[in-house]
């Protein structure tokens, strides 16, 4: 047993493969305990066992394999990769383990496939276990059978799929083996419980002896509905609910829900086999059924009879069949024949179902005229042949042919027509039943109650009824107006009888009380069959079915009633048909109509009606006028009045006021009573009469107008027109003809009778008055708004010189949408009651203007001789044949459906040996679909498809011919008719690579457009998949392109699903490409609008509807389907741009599907830019870039557009002809704003398709291209978007060509488009392209690009030169030697506006010159400073700036300081540098405020309370030394004060505006607009207003301090105060900003940059110290950056810093105060790190280091005169590594290549050398807390001690205990000495500490408060305050500087104090207030910073006090900032009484 110990110490695994049994069963029991074991499915473990489990079931060791068997089992319950064995282990159980002889063995084997099939592997399982079926040892064929039934029984029909069982019972039944047969007849018994009697067809032909077995069997299944009683993973909820029922108690209420899943689930049909017959026929079947002889004919329908029998049949071509049969049941002499063919037409319908629905229609008018046989057997042949019929196409496709069956005058035809159609409307359901449909039904059925023969009148009622009981009531009472009572009580009374298939019972039930099953087969047959047509019904909602053409049958098209609801009577008055009543009034006689006029009118009014003076008249008249409009509606007897009117003289009236009076009365009566046609038609001569009469003819057209509106348009418009040319006057005829395109307009085209109206514009067009013409022509362009294109076919016969006209107003109408109707609406509303009135809008405006063409019968010309010409042998004879055809269709332009054989014999030529004879059968059937329009869909299955079958054809040409035609066919029927059923799966089944890649090619293009698909469509995704892995490439690729459209209808989960029977390694590529599918699928398009856009007028017409129906369906303007406050708002915008209403467009026969134009223009495809521009990185496609466009870059836009742009605007946007350019313009306009996101997704598409425009040679595309780009840039800055590189690289060089057009007007509109682009690309990275421009071989191009650099540098300063500022410029220079002068003007020009900006450092910059260039420049620059210019000033801090505005992280794209600003902003500032340029001064205009921002102290006055305007909560210092008294201050109207209360809509323009205003050139304008922000961010509710603003407001504030600093301070004439106010202003509003985290964050690393740069370049103005209160300022600003550096972004503000510092280093302009100054910002940043570090992005920070390191490698820094940059650096790296630790290289993923700079290196010494010694740290830490300064005295540690003192002055919390440690260490030791500290610092530290020890000595020896001379601002007050109190006063305060404490709370008390109306008061009679301003005396404050931080908390406090103010007292006591205030005396005006005003607001307040 030696080798025993051996096995034991392998792992499991390894037993379990032992070759020793006992090792495996001790590795199977191990392996069990250890399944049982593992909690986590996922496992790593589970996949050791993955290739053992197979050889754990299939051990050759019985023992080892029972348990082998138990650990399997465990190992599928437990495992999630267990589904991975499936397939082997199932097989290896039914060949090893069900043929073992132990019971445990099957046992468990069982167990194992039933726990398989739990884990969702059924499929698997059972198709290993059918074919262990097919094994040779019954044992195991019994153990799979008890298998199947087992799992059956558990698991559910559901889940194991029948039919294939189904299909192997029968052979089980005949095996030789009892047990085996025993077995089967318990599964089909298990299976008869699931389907009940579905199954007896498949079992019908087995053993009697056993199915009578069965049968019995059969019986005692119990009735209940089975039960699943085991659940599959993904069902546990199911699970749950089925414990949950059996622990209640069994399933007493669990029954209902799953019973209605179970039974109808499984159609027996499904279960059986498809037959194939068409091969069995008789060879000589077609001979013999032509025979003469009868028995010959009976003998060959006999055979049929047999063959279709079968229950089932394969699909084939059946045509020659059933063409045979047709003609026996309709021409055959022996009616017994006659029945025993119309029995196999039933079973091929029956056997055949949806399949047989394209022989339908040929079949049904032979069938219904044969009804005219008596005999039973013959009638109920044909019920049954015709019923089956039915059921195989829908009652739409036949409704034609029935329709033309019922005007029969034999009645037993009339009788049996009705009869079929009362049992097919028992099939319908009301969305299958349409209006459309039961109009002409019931229109037919109407004649046929009133028959004379009973039997016809008894089919008519229950037909009738049948309709009532199916679609209701309020459907079909409309059609049922003037039926009397007693016929509307028999049609009720049929409805209650009839039992609907659909009714409340399932399908079977109802089928079978129907009494009549169809055809000898089971009921359940028809009533799936039914089941199909339902489902079919309700995937396409609405009224999907198309309209019928009412032709033969159908009421007249005129006057339709537009949508008459279930009203009846008179308040539904003038919304009638011709059915309706009430419309005719009986003509009443003249004596009559005088009575009843009488009644109303006074009587000296009809006395004066024919008085023979005009003023009675005239006086009658105006009576007459009164009268009617004072009448009720009621009571007004409308046909008397105008009858009145017409007497005597009538409308031969002379004059003409009392003929205008008249018309006047008329138009009166037809608005306010129920005028009829009867009273219409008195007045309407009269009327057409006076319509060309220059005085009167507009109230006769507003009367004609007001009956139209009466008696509806279609109506009227007949007569008018009617009568118009029955007169001779051309006058009339025109304006007639005027009116009606007028009145078209306005009414909407629903109902009109084109074709009359085209007879009579016929007439007109050949009128010998031009003006008559002219009207005709105006009249068809309105037309043609609703018809569209088909309406010219009706005029081709015009000639040339009159169609040339018509075409041009056709060309004019082209790209407009019809206008929404506006008139003839709002009855129809009310009466039909909202949503429904919108309903039957819909449908009732029925039939499309293509029914309305004439169209001709051609039937009688496809003779049998032409039929078999085309048949011929011989090519040339064929081809004569179709010779004639082409020349039948192209006679008759429009046909009717009628085409007698032509579709068989056609289609044998689609198949032609001969190509040239299938390219004329293409173009044929191409011509075929145009002409037949519409109803070409009854011949899809049998033309269409075999057209596809071309599309396998070798040559190109030939399948470019079949793909024209089959897209003819699909733009006039459609894509329902293509993909219902299996002829196009069958298709892309056959293996021809170029038919798949056509029809998929096809598909893919047609699929995105539909919004609904038949569900056959799940038929090709199969031969999808196998084409996914064709041999050929672009079948693969087509496949691939095609998938995300099968997708987005099908799903994913279903196209997942259907890929589990494919090979495992296919499935896997499949499923990786359906993920990828997944990603790209486009959304569906959006709900159909019922507005059909014709965007180039198709052929859709007019249909209108209800406005409310306009609001619902808006949605689907803005393209994805958003959340619906979008969708509200788009509601405005489509009704206007859509302006014809039509039907749901898919309803409409000839809207091609794939024209359908309302849905979105861009179809957003996620993450699809973002894949285009990897692909272009990738370089798998071509980058933009190209001097002319090849047409490789064309195919590949158009390849990248294919999947996110809309088909039909993709065909405009590449159409070889320019004016489908503009129309494509033209739409992209107008869905602009409706589709942001669209547009957004596709930008690079759309800019790049506007570059190849840029290379057109025409005008108008170009302008307007143009004129888009415009509209798309202030769009895209609205939504603040940024343009990628990607995107901005392949359009702006195209637009730069474009700058250089000769067309003054391109190149104006090409640079305002550059000057938008700005708002959205940084202006920086703009130069370099625009840099470009200026190298053109183009002058003109080079001196625009110069001029708009120059605009550039002047907008946003140096910063935007790049690569530097020296490079650019010098660029720029050698222009100024360029030959051509307007070049050298724009050099000059730029080069001059350089200077203005810079000063003359440009010259350095510019490098050396030619003398000659050199000297203009020098002229140049001397005539500009003729003119009083700002005199350039030194300018330290302008630095060539690297600009880097958009923070290198392109995923954080926060805003750059150039784009966000607002445009205002910019041209603002550009012309204040214009203005300044030129005038020398400022212009001092007072701003007109808008009215938001003024204070209107009436309405405060007079209200008491409701204002809220509380006092703002003031600072108070409460210091007991200091206080001053303030004096009382003045009330003075403040005209600029920002209600931001009252700014509900606009706050965000209203904001953009003031910002815009504090860049202003004018210091007041700015001072007051920085008020106004000031009070918006110190109000927490309002501070958010700004959020969003931030950039721009900082941008607008830096330019401020630049123009101050560049401008201002250099201006003699200006009052220095005046600076130093704005200053304050400025400084103060950006600490409030600052105060505020949430917004001071916004601040974006640009903008951080230049403000810094700003702010200490402020900071160093040598000119400040000047001034008196420039300190003040100086200390103010200090605070401030102290403020940025803390609020910030921290990311940012860092980031700015390092950029600042690297430019600071490499400017050579820069002063080393200004990197000094930096560098301590840095410090300050470093210091804050430990609390901010998790805030910080370090990878950024990191790119930035390393680029500066890049820049200034270790030894350039160590050349730098101070050491101070290489000490900053490391100090930062150093806090960085110590704060991460290792971690910190982590953070280095944005840098590219790190090798460029020494950073990681660095790093990792750092990270090392801290490693090492963080064991010394601890104790030195330590040792510095104890450390105080008494300890500390010895004289040793002196410099120790004084370090740890400046450290703490240093830091913001410390620096008071410091200063103070420092003052009592100076005490102490009087002799130590502080310079050495003090000369490594700055001049402010210094100053600092200094002013700091003086105040702790005044404090110390009570010196508390200092008199002092006079501040600054009594001059100041003085030059602002204006003479009269009346006056705009623009002083919004004070400087801040009069006190050395916090500036900004005294700035902003002043601004309050103004903003309340309050001036900062008078001085002569006051006292002057102690300053604590004054330059000798020592400050009382420490710092600006102390101050803030020790005073805060005292802040809050001043409220009380403040709104406390006695006005009358003369000295109170305000916050502790004392000033001295003055204003001239002259400025007493109002005071007293705005003293007065004032109390009363305060009183009123308290």
């Amino acid at each position: 047993m030696g080798d025993d110990s051996e096995w034991m110490k392998l792992p499991i695994d390894q037993k379990c493969e032992h070759k020793l049994w006992k090792a495996r069963l001790n590795g199977y029991e191990e392996a069990l305990k250890l399944f049982q074991k593992i909690d986590d499915e996922k496992s790593p473990e589970w996949s050791k066992y993955l290739g053992l489990i197979k050889k754990f079931v299939t051990d050759s060791n019985a023992v080892a394999q029972l348990k082998g068997l138990e650990a399997a089992l465990a190992y599928v319950e437990n495992a999630h990769v267990a589904g991975k064995t499936t397939g082997e282990v199932a097989s290896g159980v039914v060949n090893k383990v069900f043929n073992q002889p132990k019971a445990r063995a099957k046992e468990l084997g069982l167990d194992i496939c039933l726990m398989y099939i739990e884990i969702e592997k059924g499929e698997a399982v059972q198709e290993e276990l059918l074919k262990g079926l097919d094994n040779k040892n019954p044992k195991i064929i019994v153990a799979c059978i008890e298998t199947l039934r087992k799992a059956l029984s558990e698991f559910g029909s559901k889940i194991i799929s029948l039919k294939p069982i189904i299909k192997v019972l029968p052979k089980l039944f005949e095996s030789r083996e009892k047990a085996v047969r025993d077995e089967a007849k318990l599964l089909a018994v298990e299976i008869y419980r699931w389907i009940r009697d579905a199954l007896r067809p498949p079992l019908q032909n087995i053993n009697s002896v056993q199915l009578k077995e069965l049968e019995e069997e059969w019986v005692k299944v119990s009735s209940a509905a089975p039960k699943q009683t085991r659940f599959l993973r993904s069902q546990q909820e199911l699970k749950a609910k089925f414990e949950q029922q059996q622990a209640a108690g069994g399933d007493a209420d669990g029954g209902g829900d799953d019973e209605e899943e179970a039974v109808p689930q499984v159609d027996a049909y499904e279960l059986l086999e498809a037959v194939e017959i068409l091969s069995k026929l008789p060879k000589d079947f077609y001979e013999k059924i032509e025979a003469k002889k009868w028995q010959e004919r009976k003998e060959a329908l006999e055979a049929v009879e047999l063959l279709v029998k079968n229950p089932k049949l394969e699909s084939g071509d059946y045509a020659d069949l059933v063409k045979v049969l047709k003609k026996v049941v309709g021409k055959d002499t022996n009616v017994m024949l006659v029945a025993l063919a119309a029995k196999c037409l039933a079973g091929l319908a029956t056997g055949l179902r949806k399949k047989f629905g394209q022989y339908a229609g040929h079949v049904v008018p032979t069938i219904l005229e044969k009804f005219k046989e008596k005999k039973p057997q013959v009638v109920q042949a044909l019920q049954e042949a015709i019923d089956a019929i039915f059921l195989t196409t829908t009652l739409q496709n036949i409704s034609e042919d029935v329709l033309a069956v019922m005007d029969n005058k034999n009645p037993t035809i009339k009788q049996q027509t009705s009869l079929f159609i009362a049992r097919s409307f028992r099939h319908c359901t009301p969305s299958t039943l349409p209006k459309s449909l039961l109009k002409p039904f019931c229109a037919a059925l109407l004649k046929h109650i009133n028959d004379s023969a009973p039997e016809v009148r008894d089919a008519g009622f229950e037909a009738l009824g049948t309709a009532l009981k199916v679609a209701g009531e309020k459907a079909v009472n409309p059609f049922l107006a003037d039926v009397d009572k007693l016929k509307l009580d028999r049609i009720k009374e049929c409805a209650e009888k009839v039992e609907l298939v659909y009714g409340k019972k399932t399908g079977g039930a109802a089928e079978k009380k129907e009494g009549r099953p169809v055809s000898g087969k089971t009921p359940a047959l028809s009533g799936s069959g039914g089941d199909k047509e339902t489902k079919d019904a309700a995937t396409k909602p609405g009224p999907q079915k198309k309209a019928p053409a009412v032709k033969s049958g159908g009421p007249p098209k005129k006057s339709k009633p537009a949508g008459a609801a279930g009203v009846v009577g008179a308040g539904a008055k003038g919304k009638k048909g011709p059915e309706t009543k009430e419309i005719f009034e009986a003509e009443l006689s003249i004596e009559v109509c005088e009575e009843k006029a009488a009644a109303v009118l006074p009587a000296s009014c009809i006395q004066q009606l024919d008085s023979g003076n005009w003023k009675e008249r005239l006086a009658c008249m105006e009576e007459f006028q009164k009268a009617v409009e004072l009448m009720e509606r009621s009571e007004m007897p409308c046909q008397a009045l105008v009858r009145m009117l017409a007497k005597k003289p009538g409308w031969k009236e002379t004059n003409f006021q009392v003929m205008q009076m008249k018309l006047h009365i008329v138009a009166l009566i037809a608005q306010k009573g129920n005028f009829s046609k009867t009273s219409a038609q008195v007045v309407l001569d009269g009327l057409v009469d006076k319509v060309g009469d220059v005085k009167c003819g507009s109230n006769a057209k507003e009367a004609m107008t007001a009956i139209a509106e009466a008696c509806q348009l279609p109506w009227t418009a007949e007569q008018v027109v009617a009568t118009a040319f029955s007169q001779k006057n051309p006058k009339n005829q025109s304006e007639t003809l005027n009116w009606l395109s007028n009145a078209i307009k306005e009414f909407g085209f629903s109902g009109l009778n084109v074709k009359a109206f085209i007879s009579n514009v016929k007439t007109a067009l050949a009128a010998t008055n031009p003006a008559v013409r002219t009207s005709a022509i105006t009249l068809l362009g309105v037309m043609y708004l609703y018809v569209g294109p088909p309406l010219r076919m009706f005029f081709e016969d015009e000639k040339p010189a009159l169609l040339s006209q018509i075409d041009a107003e056709f060309e004019k109408m082209q790209g407009q949408t019809a206008p929404a109707p506006t008139r003839g609406i709002s009855r129809n509303s009310v009466a039909g009651g909202g949503d429904d009135a919108e309903e039957e809008e819909q449908e009732d405006v029925g039939n499309d203007v293509v029914d309305l063409l004439p169209r001709t019968d051609i039937g009688e010309k496809i003779t049998a001789e032409l039929v078999s010409k085309i048949g011929d042998k011989n090519w040339k004879i064929r081809k004569e044949g179709l010779d004639e055809v082409t020349s039948i269709i192209n006679d008759a332009k429009f046909i009717q459906p009628n085409i007698g054989e032509l579709p068989a014999a056609l289609k044998g030529r689609l198949n032609d040996s001969n190509k040239i004879l299938v390219q004329q059968t293409l173009s044929i059937l191409q011509q075929l679909a145009t002409a037949m329009g519409p109803n070409i869909k009854q011949h899809v299955k049998n033309l269409g498809i075999p057209v596809i079958t071309v599309l396998g054809d070798s040559k190109n040409n030939v399948r470019a011919a079949a793909l024209a035609t089959v897209n003819a066919w699909a733009e006039q029927t459609g894509m329902k008719e293509w993909l219902e059923g299996e002829d196009l799966s069958e298709e892309l089944k056959k293996e021809n690579p170029f038919l798949r890649q056509e029809l998929l090619g096809w598909l893919a293009e047609k699929l995105p457009t539909l919004r609904s698909v038949p569900s056959d469509l799940l038929l090709c995704v199969p031969h999808l998949y196998s084409c996914l892995e064709d041999r050929n490439g672009d079948v693969r690729k087509k496949a691939q392109d095609a998938l995300p459209f099968f997708m987005m209808h099908l799903g994913f989960e279903k196209m997942a699903k259907a890929t589990s029977k494919l090979k495992p390694t296919s499935k896997d590529q499949v499923l990786a490409m359906l993920e990828k599918a997944k990603a790209n699928m486009p959304a569906k398009p959006a709900a159909p609008a019922k507005a059909s856009c014709r965007g180039a007028g198709g052929t859709a017409p007019a249909k209108f509807q209800p406005a409310s129906a306009l609001a619902e369906d808006s949605g689907s303007s803005s393209a994805e389907s958003k959340p619906d406050p979008k969708r509200a708002k788009a509601g405005g915008a489509s009704s206007k741009a859509k302006g014809v209403q039509g039907k749901k467009v898919l309803s409409k026969p000839t809207l091609k599907e794939d024209d359908d134009k309302s849905g979105p223009i861009f179809i957003i495809v996620p993450n699809g830019k973002e894949q285009r521009m990897k692909d272009e990185k990738g370089l798998k496609v071509l980058k933009w870039n190209f001097t002319t466009p090849r047409d490789e870059y064309i195919d590949q836009l158009k390849t990248q557009m294919s999947s996110c742009v809309a088909k039909w605007l993709q065909d405009e946007m590449f159409h070889a002809d320019f004016q489908h350019h503009n129309k494509a313009l033209a739409v992209m306009i107008e869905h602009l704003e409706n589709e942001k996101d669209g547009v957004i997704s596709c930008l690079d598409l759309i800019l790049k398709w506007l570059t190849l425009r840029f290379f057109d040679t025409n005008t108008s595309v170009l302008m307007k291209a143009l004129e888009y780009l415009k509209l798309l840039f202030n769009l895209l800055s609205q939504e603040e978007y940024h343009l990628t590189e990607n995107e901005a690289s392949s359009f702006i060089p195209y637009l730069i060509l474009k700058v250089g057009e000769p067309k003054d007007v391109i190149r104006r509109d090409v640079r305002a488009i550059l000057n938008r682009m700005c708002l959205i690309y940084p202006a920086s990275k703009m130069f370099t392209f625009i840099m470009e421009g200026t190298k053109s071989k183009n002058s003109k191009q080079r001196a625009e690009c110069l001029e708009e650099l120059g605009c550039l540098v002047e907008s946003y300063g140096m910063n935007v030169c790049q690569p530097t500022p020296g490079k650019a410029l010098k660029e720029m220079a050698t222009h100024i030697g360029d030959r051509d002068n307007t070049v050298r003007n724009a050099a000059l020009n730029t080069i001059v506006t350089v200077y203005n900006v810079h000063g003359d450092q440009v010259f350095k910059l510019i490098g050396n010159l030619s003398e000659k260039d050199m000297s203009m420049l020098e002229e140049r620059i001397k005539r500009s400073a003729k003119r009083p210019s700002a005199a350039p000033v030194r300018q330290a801090e302008e630095k060539p700036l690297r600009a880097q505005n958009i923070s290198t992280n392109a995923s954080m794209l926060r805003k750059g300081p150039a784009e966000d600003m607002s445009s205002k902003l910019k041209i603002m500032y550009r012309t204040y540098r214009i203005q300044n340029r030129n005038m020398g001064g400022h212009s001092e205009t007072a701003h007109t405020v808008p009215r938001e921002f003024q204070l209107d102290l009436d309405e405060i006055e007079n209200d008491n309370g409701t204002v809220r305007c509380e006092m703002p909560a003031l600072v108070q210092h409460k210091l007991d030394d200091i206080f001053e008294p303030v004096l009382i201050p003045e009330p003075k109207i403040r005209a600029v004060s920002p209600h931001f209360d009252d700014m509900h809509s606009n706050t965000a323009s209203t904001i953009n505006f003031v910002i815009s205003q504090v860049a202003s050139g004018d210091i007041n304008t700015s001072i007051q607009a920085l008020a106004q922000i000031d009070e918006v961010l110190r109000q927490e509710d309002k501070a958010e207003a700004m959020s969003g603003h931030i950039d721009q407001f900082l941008i607008a504030t830096f330019m401020q301090l630049r123009l101050i600093y560049n401008t201002h301070m250099a201006d003699e004439k200006l009052d220095k105060d005046e600076i130093v106010k704005l200053y304050s202003c400025i400084i103060g509003s950006m600490i409030s900003l600052f105060q505020i985290e949430s917004l001071a964050r916004e601040a974006s690393t640009g903008v951080l940059k230049d403000l810094m740069h700003g702010l200490i370049t402020l900071m160093l103005d040598s000119r400040l110290e000047d001034l008196e209160e420039g300190e003040q300022v100086i200390r103010s600003v200090n605070l401030l950056v102290v403020k940025v550096l803390e609020k910030s972004d921290q990311t940012n503000i860092l980031s700015a810093l390092l950029v600042l510092l690297q430019d600071s280093l490499l400017a050579t302009a820069s002063s080393p105060k200004f990197s000094e100054l930096v560098m301590k910002c840095l410090w300050r940043m470093v210091r804050l790190l430990p609390e901010t570090i998790n805030s910080i992005n370090l990878d950024r920070i990191l790119l930035d280091i390393h680029i500066f390191m890049k820049v200034f490698p270790k030894e350039k820094l160590k050349q730098c005169k101070s050491e101070f940059p290489i000490r900053t650096l490391k100090t930062l790296l150093h806090t960085l590594c110590k704060l991460k630790g290792p971690k910190i290289l982590d953070h280095l993923t944005m840098i590219d290549n790190k090798n460029e700079s020494e950073l990681e290196a660095h790093l990792c010494r750092v990270v090392k050398h801290s490693m090492d010694q963080s064991g010394n740290k601890a104790d030195k830490d330590t040792e510095k807390g104890a450390s105080r300064i008494e300890e500390k005295a010895s004289k040793a540690k002196v410099n120790d001690i004084l370090a740890e003192i400046f450290k703490k002055i240093g830091s913001k919390e410390n620096t008071k205990e410091g200063l103070a440690e420092l003052y009592e260490y100076k005490k102490k030791y009087s002799d130590a000495d502080i310079e050495p500290f003090l000369k490594n610092s700055s001049q402010f530290f210094q100053s600092y500490v200094e002013r700091g020890l003086r105040l702790i000595e005044t404090e110390r020896e009570g010196k508390g408060r200092i008199a002092a001379s006079t501040g600054i601002s009594s001059q100041m007050e003085g030059t602002c305050v204006p003479a009269s109190t009346h006056t705009v006063s623009s002083s919004i305060g004070n400087s801040n500087g009069e006190e050395v404490g916090p500036s900004v709370y005294l700035e902003r008390l002043k601004i309050l104090r103004q903003r309340c109306g309050l001036d900062n008061a008078k001085q002569e009679d006051r006292p002057p207030l102690t300053s604590l301003l004054s330059k000798p005396a020592l400050p009382t404050v420490a710092s600006s910073t102390d101050m803030l931080h020790s005073k805060l908390s005292q802040l809050r406090e001043s409220r009380e006090q403040y709104q406390h103010l006695d006005l009358d007292s003369n000295q109170t006591h305000s916050s502790g900032i004392g000033t001295t205030l003055a204003s001239p005396s002259s400025a007493a005006a109002n005071i007293d009484d705005l003293k007065k005003r004032l109390e009363r607001i305060k009183s009123s307040r308290k």
